[in-house]
């Protein structure tokens, strides 16, 4: 019994771990509402260069969709748009 609970969690670790991403796809802006010159750029950048936002669900999903095919959120889209990036405002 304890081997198998050991392998279904070395299976489900390693399935929440990896995450098959393009080396171009954007990364994460800890920036919810930008302004000034940030947003400026971020306006001049097509869509799906932009990077991904908390929050931004439309933007996310089309990127998302772009780079990876699915408009589904990895586990780690979810712990770094969830709880985290609101933890971290108040620092």
């Amino acid at each position: 019994m304890k081997n198998l609970l050991l392998m279904g969690c070395a299976l489900l670790a390693t399935c929440v771990t990896l995450e098959e991403v393009n080396a171009a796809e954007p990364g994460w802006s800890p920036v919810i509402v930008a302004t000034g010159a940030y947003r400026q750029q971020l306006e001049k950048t097509p869509m799906v260069r932009r990077p991904y936002r908390p929050f931004h669900f439309y933007g996310n999903t089309v990127r998302r969709m772009h780079y990876r095919g699915t408009p589904v959120p990895t586990p780690r889209d979810l712990l770094t748009t969830g709880l985290f990036p609101l933890l971290a405002r108040d620092r």
